[in-house]
């Protein structure tokens, strides 16, 4: 069935699932090279060694919000693959940086697939950039999941409640580990 022959609803569903397929096999091969989630992959990526960065300017470069962050890096912490020390300048503020042994392990780990999602929203104009924004907030505000934070992408979260209540069920190993 070619697209034109494809109702717009599946033509979003089929969207929806080949960007789900890129990101859960990043995350898969993440963990098969360097025994990282996609989250901490990603974050570790993003790290600077001459540049350390604070915990707000890691959420804005990984395009998510500092508490997601936060539950990350402590994790890349008790690894030994990022480091925590006062900034220079400012002793009450916090910079983070990767530790040799996070250097080493970042180079042998392939390309986080966020930075795919990243580049290819990039190709698109600012008015499509909205109109998609706008079109997937709807979604969203329908599914009732606004009222929910949006944490890193397969990251470990507690499990949320449905708007009825129901759990949801657990999580995929990919999705289990931050």
């Amino acid at each position: 069935m070619g697209p034109l022959a494809m109702s717009t609803s599946q033509r979003i569903f089929d969207s929806i699932r080949r960007i789900v397929r890129l990101l859960r096999e990043g995350s898969h091969a993440s963990e098969a090279a360097v025994r990282l989630s996609a989250a901490q992959l990603f974050v570790l990526q993003k790290l600077d060694p001459a540049r350390p960065l604070s915990l707000n300017e890691l959420a804005a470069r990984t395009l998510t919000h500092q508490s997601s962050v936060s539950v990350v890096v402590s994790k890349l912490v008790e690894r030994g693959l990022v480091q925590r020390r006062p900034a220079p300048g400012d002793a009450r503020r916090l910079a983070l940086l990767p530790t040799r042994e996070g250097l080493r392990l970042r180079e042998r780990a392939p390309a986080p697939a966020q930075d795919r999602l990243i580049a290819a929203l990039g190709t698109l104009s600012g008015a499509e950039q909205r109109r998609l924004a706008n079109g997937l907030e709807r979604l969203v505000r329908a599914l009732r999941l606004d009222e929910h934070a949006a944490p890193m992408l397969f990251t470990d979260e507690p499990t949320p409640t449905l708007p009825r209540g129901r759990p949801r069920r657990r999580a995929k190993r990919a999705n289990k580990r931050a």
